[in-house]
């Protein structure tokens, strides 16, 4: 494929940002161009370096804030027309909305996929044991019409692709398209026994008081990497996990240096790109038995059924005391993770990318 020019839409706050670098890395020996549009904060130096090492991407940060972050959803709509005229401005053959709810309100006079890594209203659902805030309602509606309004909508796996389906009435599942890393530089040490977790600690779903329950029960340290403080001021308290902060790249590599055992005990996972990067560490991992992984990771992980302290702190242990299978797992999750590379999802996408820009090429001219 040849003669592609792409916009993306990303954030620098998480895993979209390594998602659609990496993406866009891939796809350039494809042929694509990608224009990556950037909403929310501006990227760190460290960020900004990793984009200008990328062959064919231009980086402009937009200052438009993000879907999640905004109270209001004018401010949404009016992201979506700036990044509609943008593309326009730059030519683009397509449009990537990693925030579906941009295309709510716009109009894209180019053919327009909607991949969704994850949304308010899902997370609300599994997060809280309560309807959807009054505050997010709008949230909600302008997901659903991004979603109804895009050519093709993308899902990072079959299992959150049919909780968007099934939550926003779409008519079609859809696509799966797994999402990809670059293995990280892990540099190679001695397995050390100790275990580790890595995300949003603040984040209910992540599980971290749980966690931390395990920690305070387990003879080895618990490490955790992410923060503990979310951008509305949620907050957790955590007592016995060693806890790292935020750690960049090489922070994380280095964390995973000692192969630690690996866990998530998180309840709502659309991927999960910190479990890939520990099984591309070789790290044995321990799960939560949960529809995502089950896709993932099965039988290349231990799963917990049981969200109780007492199960977790057992798989933990099972492992740290026996390494002939603490060394079957984390080989089991190496060769898994192989399936997971940017190239593999660069080359689905471009599938989607050649499909509809041979049935609908773009309109130069808003109409």
């Amino acid at each position: 494929m040849t003669g592609m020019r792409l916009l993306m839409t990303a954030d620098a706050v998480g895993g979209v940002w390594q998602y659609a670098t990496d993406l866009a890395e891939a796809l350039a020996p494809l042929g694509v161009e990608t224009v990556l549009a950037l909403l929310g904060p501006s990227p760190r130096p460290a960020q900004r370096r990793r984009a200008e090492r990328i062959g064919g991407l231009t980086l402009i940060d937009t200052g438009l804030p993000l879907d999640w972050m905004a109270d209001q959803p004018a401010a949404v709509a009016a992201a979506g027309g700036v990044i509609a005229e943008l593309a326009s401005a730059e030519a683009v053959d397509l449009v990537q909305l990693n925030m579906p709810t941009l295309g709510a309100r716009a109009h894209f006079p180019m053919p327009v996929v909607a991949v969704t890594h994850g949304c308010v209203s899902t997370w609300w659902q599994a997060a809280k044991a309560e309807p959807l805030g009054s505050d997010y309602v709008w949230h909600r509606t302008m997901m659903r019409e991004g979603l109804a309004r895009a050519d093709f909508v993308v899902a990072p796996s079959a299992a959150y692709g049919a909780v968007i389906e099934r939550f926003y009435g779409l008519p079609h599942p859809p696509l799966v398209v797994h999402n990809g890393r670059r293995a990280l530089s892990v540099p190679r040490t001695t397995q050390h026994d100790h275990a580790l977790t890595v995300g949003r600690l603040w984040d209910p779903v992540k599980q971290a008081r749980l966690l931390d329950k395990v920690a305070g029960r387990l003879a080895i340290p618990f490490h955790a990497a992410g923060a503990d403080t979310g951008p509305h001021g949620e907050r957790v308290r955590l007592d016995h996990l060693h806890q790292f902060g935020e750690l960049d790249a090489q922070g994380i590599g280095e964390a995973l240096a000692g192969r630690p055992v690996f866990v998530s005990a998180a309840t709502f996972e659309p991927f999960g790109l910190a479990v890939l990067e520990a099984a591309q560490a070789g790290c044995a991992l321990v799960l939560s038995d949960i529809a995502t992984f089950r896709e993932l990771w099965d039988d290349a992980a231990l799963f917990v059924s049981e969200q109780t302290p007492d199960a977790y702190v057992r798989a933990i242990e099972s492992l740290v005391g026996n390494d002939a299978e603490r060394r079957r797992l984390g080989a089991a999750a190496l060769k898994r993770s192989r399936l997971y590379t940017p190239e593999a999802a660069a080359g689905a996408m471009s599938k989607i990318y050649r499909a509809l820009k041979a049935a609908r090429p773009a309109k130069r001219k808003a109409a």
